[in-house]
Formats: C-alpha cells, structure tokens, sequence
C-alpha cells in the first residue's frame, strides 16, 4: 500500500471505531442490554484499535538512534 491508501484506510477503521463506540454506549443505556453482543463490539474495537496502530507504524519512518 502507498501512503495516500493507509491514510485513508486508517480513516475508514477510524470512522469504524467511533461508530462501534456509539453502538456500544447505546446498548450499555438501553433497558436491558446484550452483554454478549456488547462483549463482541468491544472485541472488535480492540481489534480496529491494534490495526489502525499498525498502520499508523507503517507510516512513521523507523529511526535508529
């Protein structure tokens, strides 16, 4: 991938993790909420959370010191 596809592939996983954190916030206020599904949007915001580190490494340049 060049660097304009990660930019915009971590906009997209980031635009993902915010709407997984609305979803979330929305069960967990509802009446009774579906701890097993609210269990695997957290999941996946972990996950979308590692990718888009990963991404964003792929765009910083290492540095040896």
């Amino acid at each position: 991938m060049d660097e304009a596809e990660l930019i915009h592939r971590i906009a997209l996983l980031r635009q993902e993790h915010r709407d997984l954190d609305a979803a979330i916030d929305a069960m967990l206020f509802s009446a009774s909420p579906d701890q097993l599904q609210v269990a695997r949007l957290k999941k996946r915001k972990l996950l979308l959370k590692d990718e888009i580190a990963q991404l964003q490494d792929q765009l910083v340049p290492d540095i040896i010191a």
